[in-house]
């Protein structure tokens, strides 16, 4: 059975560490420039002043995927509450049996119940999520695009 919970980042760094390389290799654009090199002392701290959100997506006790936000009044709407989606991942064998929709429905149900007013998510265009998105009604706000300016 899938179960969504609030977790500590810091307690679960160490598996995230075995699972994080997989989002990177399916996921991550130019791999040749930039390894995989997370903060974990950025997150941790996060972590420590309340901002950070972590949700751990777990089959049968074992981590099948992750949300993790930051959740603070947005820079130019200090009066909205808000969670930035920082990354999302489900393991491609967990894919299929709603583990997104069980994964999204309590994030979304837990920031609501925390007061989080807006909540602000995006999807790779070369592995796209937007359909899933659509279906729970987020609407579309930017594009982002990205330029590689080192040698």
């Amino acid at each position: 059975m899938i179960t969504a919970h609030v977790e500590s980042f810091v307690a679960n760094i160490e598996e995230l560490k075995h699972i994080i390389p997989l989002h990177y290799e399916e996921l991550a654009l130019n791999k040749d420039k930039v390894p995989l090199s997370p903060r974990w002392d950025r997150y941790a701290y996060s972590e420590s002043i309340g901002e950070l959100f972590f949700v751990a997506l777990r089959d049968a006790g074992e981590l099948a995927g992750y949300f993790i936000g930051f959740v603070a009044p947005g820079l130019h709407y200090s009066t909205c509450l808000t969670c930035i989606q920082d990354i999302f991942y489900v393991k491609p064998d967990e894919r299929g049996a709603a583990a997104g929709k069980v994964l999204f429905d309590f994030v979304e149900k837990e920031l609501k119940r925390r007061g989080v007013q807006r909540l602000i998510t995006n999807s790779k265009n070369h592995f796209p999520a937007a359909w899933m998105f659509d279906r729970r009604g987020y609407e579309p706000i930017e594009t982002i695009h990205s330029l590689w300016l080192g040698d």
